[in-house]
C-alpha cells in the first residue's frame, strides 16, 4: 500500500497553502517597512516621530498673557509687522531631534530633512523670501489662501548639535510681511523653547 502526502491528494490545498504564504510574507514586508514609510503631511510627520527617541515635541499656546510678553518684546526689538503676526498666530509647535543612540544617528542619516522637504513640496507649499537669520539656517515655506497666509513651516537644524533636525509649524492668519518677520524669529524662538 503506498502512502500520499495530504498535499498529494489535495491540490486545492496546496495553492491555498501557498497562497497563504505569500499573503504571510507579503504583511510582514508591508509591517517591516512601515516606520520609514515617509509622512504625507505636516501633522502626519509629527505623529510619525514625535514619540521616538530625540525627538522633542513643544507646542506654544495661544494664551492671553503668553501674547502680550510677546507682543510686547516684538514692539521692543521687530517692530509692527512682528507683532501683528504674533497676534494672528492661532497655533505653533516644533519638532526638534538630537540623535541620542547609534539608532537615532541612523534616522537623522537616512534623510529627515530629505522626507520633511518632499512632503512640503509634494503638498504644494510655497517658498518664502525670509529664511535666513542669525539665530540659524532654516528654510520656510508658506500655504496661502488668496493674499493672507495660513500657514508657515521651517525646517532646519539646532545651532551646535550635529545631525540635528527641526520643524517647526505655525498657523494663522498673516500677511506675507509677516510671515516673513515670523519667520526671521524662530530660530531663536525653537532655541529658547525646544530644548
Amino acid at each position: 500500500m503506498r502512502f500520499s502526502s495530504p498535499a498529494h491528494r489535495f491540490p486545492a490545498a496546496r495553492l491555498v497553502l501557498g497562497i497563504l504564504l505569500v499573503a504571510l510574507t507579503l504583511l510582514g514586508a508591508c509591517r517591516a517597512s512601515g516606520p520609514a514609510t515617509p509622512a504625507r503631511t505636516v501633522a502626519a510627520f509629527f505623529n510619525k516621530y514625535e514619540k521616538r527617541p530625540g525627538f522633542h515635541t513643544t507646542e506654544w499656546s495661544a494664551s492671553l498673557l503668553q501674547r502680550l510678553a510677546l507682543v510686547k518684546a516684538a514692539n521692543l526689538f521687530g517692530g509692527s509687522d512682528l507683532t501683528n503676526a504674533i497676534t494672528g498666530i492661532r497655533a505653533a509647535r516644533a519638532l526638534t531631534f538630537a540623535p541620542t543612540s547609534t539608532r537615532a544617528l541612523d534616522l537623522s542619516q537616512q534623510g529627515l530633512l530629505n522626507e520633511a522637504t518632499g512632503l512640503l513640496q509634494a503638498e504644494k507649499y510655497a517658498p518664502l523670501s525670509a529664511a535666513n537669520s542669525s539665530g540659524g539656517n532654516y528654510n520656510s515655506v508658506i500655504r496661502t489662501s488668496g493674499d493672507r497666509v495660513s500657514e508657515l513651516v521651517a525646517t532646519g537644524t539646532l545651532p551646535n548639535a550635529a545631525d540635528s533636525f527641526v520643524l517647526v509649524q505655525v498657523e494663522g492668519n498673516f500677511t506675507r510681511a509677516q510671515a516673513e518677520a515670523l519667520a526671521k524669529v524662530l530660530p531663536q524662538v525653537v532655541q529658547q523653547t525646544g530644548q
